[in-house]
Formats: structure tokens, C-alpha cells, sequence
């Protein structure tokens, strides 16, 4: 049998008996929308950027650690072959049929439907993007059933799902960027009406606890308002800025980030900044970039029309834009949490202070903390931009908050000292984490990591888990490797520290709640616990 689809000439074998065809393709249908809610949840923690439903689906089938993976995903396609090969004959095709269900329906092992620490979120861009890819099932399935090939086009339908997730993405974008567009306009209409002073801030990392500190020393001397949580991009500070921002704000504190070049550009558009800062550049969604100097030119959006930029004068790869910016006119304000010749420095005393510099003036000290310097100057830097007296920022430093989840320090009921950096995935990060636990061991007591190692580091994923590896088995007794991604690069760290002499106890687990069992049953009074970073579940 031959048709044409699509313009596409397909030949097939004789037709199989109606009924099977329809019954296996209902079949079919009811494992695609079953299915589908594992891939679709893949969709939404991903931000439903096309093609990482299909990335990810392709790392789960290929899985060294859970070899019943591979073994069946390679069954199912060889099964699959079979029944588009022979639909007519029955039994091959029968059996090759079950095995792509059973596939469908169990494949892949350790990717749950319902998700421990990213549920599926029912919102209503979920649902378009659900009833679409059930749809285009719907539709191709009952196709093949009318001409008599169910079985092999619902075999076809089950193989593609995550590649059919991703078509709807596609299909979908158009529609949800007309749809985001409409609360775009309403919050660049507030923004205008309402015309707060602007604080931009991107960076590789150090965003989001950069913003908590100049909301906390801006808000002494005026209404302040800062984006919540992580709603940095379109979507998250439109909502931010119609639900959030009142009549007298005075300023805005925005976190942008970003995925691919133009999208800052896109938000300076109708968050035009006053003030912007740059935190850092880093090897974070280098996956997705490529390169540092693709980062730096897609962060460097923020300042293109800023009258103030405030960049981080310790991370190198920012020193090209800098004198850019400089030959440009720009007012910069260079800040350090090393140098006090930086236009705004922070340097540890060593006496438990940190000491605040201002034009190599010591304009005041505060006390230690386990944070980044330079986040601390760069707020510092945007206060005094903004016209904060100095008494004013002196006596906020004090009580500077600490943004949730990120190097968190506190003591539980049974005198454990939980360090909580569960929101950080980055070197410069992990480095500052690894430190803080090193402050706080003793040698009569336990020190334990535990971590799944960081992501989206590109070609410099295994090199930066491996360092995090041997770091974590120099300082730690204990060292819990959680999950599969980057076990083997963090193993290989271990093992580099073990050749040093360094011999910390290791333990593999599968998932985070496992760490955490083994945390509670093992560790007394005294002993501190590090849990850098926390994967979803989405993750191997």
C-alpha cells in the first residue's frame, strides 16, 4: 500500500485487518496522553523553549547509570521498526507493538509522572501546549487508522512524543507571544505612569542576592520595589510590575536574565534602566551560549542605554567592556570585593568585619558574612548612585538579609548547622560555600556535602564538577554525590583528593531525599551539613 502525506510518497505493506488498526490506535492514544504528562512536565521546567523536551528525553534514553533505559528504548525502536515494516502481519507486529507500549508507558526509569520537586503546574499555558500535542496524536493516529495502518502509525506517535511536545511548542509560540504581549503593554503603560527610577541587574550569577541588597539599603531612604523571587524575563516581570508596582515607588530593583542574546534588549525596552549592573560572567548556560564572550555580549544589553553602569571589577571577562563603555562616555562605577582602588570596594579585615570602601575612602564596616564582596559593593554602589546617605547604608549593612537558599546558615533542634545553598549552581558559587563550611568544621565533629554537582556549564561541565569533587573531599568528611548527571566528573574529583590523601566517606544516591534521610539519622550536635545546589527531578 502506498499514500502520499504531506507531499511525502510512503509505501507501506498490505493494510492490516480494521479493527486492529483502530483498536491499536485508540490504544495508542490513551499511552501517547498518559505519557505525555512526564515530557510535558520536562516542557515547563525548561521554560518551553523548543527542543530541550527532546534533549532531555534523549539524555534519559541513554542513561549509563540505569541501564534498563538504553536496554528498552532500544527494544522499542527496533520493535518499532518491525511493526512499520510488516503492519500486516500480525504476530512481529503485535508483539512489537506491546513493546513499544510497555515502553511508552515505564521508559524512562527514574522520570516519575508526578514529580517530587517539580510537579506539574496545571496553568494555562501548560494546558494549550497538552491539548495541542494531544491533538496532533490524535489526528496522525486516526490517520494511519483509516487507511488500515493504526498499529504502525501509533507506534510511530509513542517513539516521537517528546519530539511531538516540542512541534507543539513551535506551533504554540506565536500565539503565546501575541498573549504575553497584551501584560507587556499593560506594565510598560504602569511603568511610565508610575516612573520609578530603574535598577537593572544581570550577570551570570549574583543576581538575585544583588537585588536583595539594594532593595534592603535603598528601601532607608525611599519606596522601593523589587522584583520577587527569580521573575526575570518577560513573562515574570511584566506580572511582577502589574501585580507588585504601586502608585509613589520611587524605585524599581528588576533581575533580568536571559537565554539568548536580544532578550535584555528586549526588556530595556520597556524597563528602561537608570542605573544597570553587571554581577558577573561566568560558565552558567554556557550549554546554551556556547561561549563567555557570547555571555558578555548578551548581558552587555543592559547598559546600552543606562546613564549609570555599575560592573564587577574582579571578573576579567568584563574588563573589554568596561573600557568600551569607558571610551563610549559612559558614567562607570567599578567595584571590587578585593581591591580598595575600585570605585566601591569591600575587603575582610580578618578581625570578623567587612570593610566598605568608597573612593579608596573607608566610608564604614560591618559584620562578616558568608556572601560575595563584590554583590555587597555593587549594592552599595547603586545606593550611593541613587543617593542613599552613607549613614543610611552603614546602618542597613548591618542587618543585610540574606536571599533565600543561598548560603542560608542555620542551627536545627538537635544543634546540626545546615548550610542551605540548594539555589546556587555555578563555580565562583560552590567556591564561596565550600569556604563557608570550612569556617565552620572542627576536627572532633562531622563536615558533609551534599550535591548534585552544577549544570548548563557546557563544555566545561565535567572539568568544573570534577574541581567541585576534589574541593568538597579536601574540606568534607563526608561527601554525598546525589543523582547521575555529573557523578562520574564529581567521582573523579574524589578520587583526585583520595591521591592527595584526603579520604572523606562517599555515598551515592539517587535522590536528594535520600541525602537528606541519611543527614538526619547520621549527623549529632556539632556537626554542619553543605547542601550545595538541588537538581529537579527532571534530571537524571
Amino acid at each position: 500500500m502506498s499514500i502520499t502525506l504531506l507531499g511525502v510518497h510512503l509505501v507501506f505493506g498490505s493494510k492490516m485487518n480494521p479493527t486492529y488498526s483502530y483498536l491499536s490506535a485508540v490504544v495508542s492514544i490513551v499511552a501517547v496522553i498518559v505519557s505525555s504528562v512526564r515530557w510535558l512536565r520536562v516542557a515547563q521546567r525548561e521554560h518551553y523553549i523548543p527542543g530541550y523536551t527532546s534533549r532531555f528525553a534523549l539524555r534519559w534514553y541513554s542513561d549509563r547509570y540505569r541501564v534498563i533505559n538504553p536496554i528498552l528504548a532500544g527494544l522499542a525502536a527496533i520493535a518499532g521498526l518491525v511493526v512499520v515494516a510488516r503492519p500486516d502481519d500480525l504476530l512481529p507486529a503485535g508483539i512489537g507493538f506491546l513493546v513499544v507500549l510497555a515502553a511508552t508507558l515505564v521508559v524512562p526509569r527514574g522520570l516519575g509522572y508526578r514529580g517530587s520537586t517539580s510537579p506539574l503546574k496545571y496553568t494555562r499555558r501548560l494546558t494549550t501546549l497538552a491539548v495541542l500535542t494531544w491533538f496532533i496524536n490524535v489526528v496522525f493516529v486516526g490517520l494511519g487508522a483509516w487507511f488500515g495502518l493504526g498499529m504502525a502509525f501509533g507506534v510511530v506517535a509513542m517513539i516521537l512524543l517528546p519530539a511531538c511536545v516540542d512541534l507543539a511548542l513551535l506551533f504554540t509560540l506565536p500565539i503565546e507571544r501575541k498573549n504575553l504581549s497584551k501584560f507587556v503593554d499593560r506594565a510598560a503603560k504602569k511603568l511610565e505612569k508610575i516612573s520609578p527610577r530603574v535598577v537593572a541587574i544581570t550577570g551570570s550569577y549574583g543576581k538575585t542576592s544583588t537585588k536583595v541588597y539594594i532593595a534592603h539599603l535603598a528601601s532607608s531612604t525611599f519606596t522601593t520595589f523589587a522584583s520577587p523571587a527569580s521573575f526575570n524575563n518577560r513573562a515574570g516581570l511584566a506580572r511582577a510590575i502589574n501585580e507588585g508596582l504601586s502608585p509613589g515607588t520611587e524605585v524599581l530593583v528588576a533581575e533580568m536574565g536571559t537565554f539568548k542574546k536580544g532578550e535584555i534588549a528586549d526588556l530595556c525596552r520597556w524597563i528602561p534602566p537608570d542605573i544597570s549592573v553587571i554581577t558577573s560572567i561566568g560558565p552558567v548556560h554556557l550549554e546554551r551560549f556556547g561561549s563567555e564572550d557570547s555571555i558578555v555580549e548578551a548581558k552587555s544589553e543592559i547598559t546600552k542605554n543606562a546613564s549609570v553602569v555599575v560592573l564587577n571589577a574582579d571578573n576579567h571577562y568584563l574588563a573589554d567592556l568596561a573600557r568600551r563603555l569607558s571610551s563610549e562616555g559612559k558614567r562607570l562605577v567599578m567595584v571590587s570585593g578585593k581591591d580598595i582602588n575600585a570605585d566601591v570596594a569591600v575587603k575582610d579585615d580578618d578581625e570578623g568585619n567587612l570593610v566598605i570602601y568608597s573612593g579608596q575612602r573607608r566610608m564604614c564596616s560591618m559584620p562578616f558574612l558568608d556572601v560575595s564582596l563584590t554583590n555587597i559593593a555593587a549594592a552599595v554602589a547603586v545606593s550611593l548612585e541613587l543617593g542613599v546617605p552613607e549613614s543610611n547604608i552603614a546602618e542597613r549593612l548591618a542587618t543585610l538579609p540574606v536571599a533565600k537558599n543561598r548560603l542560608n546558615v542555620s542551627t536545627n533542634e538537635s544543634g546540626i548547622t545546615l548550610l542551605d545553598d540548594t539555589y546556587n549552581s555555578n563555580p565562583a558559587g560552590a567556591r564561596l560555600a565550600l569556604g563557608a563550611l570550612e569556617r565552620r568544621k572542627s576536627p572532633l565533629c562531622r563536615a558533609v556535602i551534599v550535591t548534585p554537582g552544577m549544570i548548563e556549564l557546557g563544555k566545561k561541565q565535567f572539568e568544573e564538577n570534577s574541581f567541585l569533587g576534589r574541593a568538597a573531599s579536601r574540606i568534607a568528611t563526608d561527601v554525598i554525590i546525589v543523582g547521575y548527571t555529573n557523578r562520574r566528573a564529581l567521582l573523579e574529583g574524589v578520587s583526585n583528593a583520595e591521591a592527595e590523601g584526603f579520604k572523606p566517606n562517599i555515598l551515592l544516591v539517587g535522590r536528594r531525599g535520600e541525602a537528606v534521610r541519611w543527614v538526619r539519622e547520621n549527623l549529632t550536635f556539632g556537626d554542619v551539613v553543605l547542601y550545595e545546589n538541588d537538581l529537579p527531578d527532571h534530571f537524571l
